[in-house]
């Protein structure tokens, strides 16, 4: 969080700066990322999108605390700091459910 504190301080005294998200549970492409941001000494937002990690394992079999350790691990690996790691989730909420009944997607994205 620190990260985008200090980012939103420096907006504020007039730097234009901002952040680009990685939206991927890939390997390959989450090492490519962890590298870009190590050579470019930048944090690293990652979201994981509703339909590759939730709590029932989506399409990568991997809950939401799978996929932090995963990439926590990757990071390890490649010497990244896990404090310079920003998770999150892309397209939260009922949409990954757009085929239930309306209570129960809802049910399941308050899960």
């Amino acid at each position: 969080m620190k990260h985008l504190t200090e980012m939103v301080r420096q907006h504020k005294a007039g730097k234009t700066n901002g952040i680009y998200a990685v939206c991927s549970a890939h390997p390959l492409v989450l090492e490519a990322a962890i590298r870009y941001a190590s050579a470019n000494q930048t944090p690293l937002l990652i979201e994981a999108t509703s339909n590759q990690v939730d709590q029932f394992g989506g399409y990568t079999g991997m809950t939401p605390a799978d996929f932090r350790g995963f990439v926590c691990q990757l990071a390890d690996s490649l010497n990244f700091p896990q404090d310079a790691l920003i998770l999150g989730g892309d397209h939260l909420g009922p949409n990954r459910w757009q085929n239930l009944p309306a209570a129960q997607a809802m049910a399941n994205a308050d899960d």
